[in-house]
């Protein structure tokens, strides 16, 4: 069976869901994958060229090497604020079947890579959440947490979530948060006794040309024969 897309979401907003993606994206472009990246609303876009630009879909698309950037984020805000909230402010209210639509496969051989925006329960559209969105599509889950102490709860209570609705969480990603933990902390290892799934740990990466580190394929391996299994 061939997997048609991976939904990341995140513990929070702010957390490196684009930078994971982007790393993601490359992993996969070089196990010879054709990957469409999917941001489709991002809130808090700046002003280039007289249009709202949005920073990830564009991060997104650059690690994808595609150009088609009305299309990985179709909906865009000024106000940096959750989606649904935004959309409301700029008067074009936001609904979850056209964000699904806008992220389903195009070719049967594309792989659809989704960055949702915040957290797994974060506001998305109207009366949905970032969770309605992933369970519309169907996509496995690859939840990106920053590797700081605490971090074990919202990761353990966002993998409850998704298997409460019936969502396979597929891999999880540790973003170093760019200073180091308390003496002892080892997030990896707890978790790693905690949740059955594929765990990769990202060091610090220039935030415009991330890099897979050396474990990405492994990683990937494990995350596509699990979803490829009969």
């Amino acid at each position: 069976m061939t997997l048609p897309g991976l939904f990341i979401t995140g513990t929070d907003t702010g957390v490196g869901k684009t930078v994971a993606g982007c790393v993601l994206i490359r992993g996969l472009r070089a196990r010879g994958c054709s990957v469409l990246p999917r941001k489709p609303v991002e809130s808090g876009c700046a002003r280039r060229g007289g249009v709202l630009w949005p920073a990830d879909g564009a991060r997104l698309l650059e690690a994808a090497g595609r150009d088609e950037l009305d299309r990985v984020t179709p909906w865009r805000f000024p106000h940096a604020l959750a989606p649904d909230r935004a959309a409301r402010l700029a008067g074009t209210p936001l609904h979850l079947d056209a964000l699904a639509s806008a992220c389903r496969p195009v070719a049967s051989d594309d792989l659809v890579l989704v960055e949702g925006a915040g957290g797994f329960y974060s506001p998305l559209a109207e009366g949905a959440l970032n969770a309605d969105l992933a369970g519309a599509l169907g996509f496995p889950l690859i939840l990106v947490a920053p590797d700081r102490l605490g971090v074990l709860n919202p990761i353990l209570l966002t993998a409850e979530a998704a298997l409460r609705r019936g969502l396979t969480l597929a891999g999880v990603v540790l973003n170093d948060p760019g200073e180091p933990g308390p003496e002892g902390m080892d997030n990896a290892a707890d978790l790693q006794a905690r949740l059955q799934v594929p765990l990769l740990r990202l060091g610090r990466t220039h935030p415009d040309r991330p890099q897979p580190p050396p474990d990405m394929d492994a990683w990937l391996e494990q995350i596509l024969n699990r979803r490829s299994a009969p």
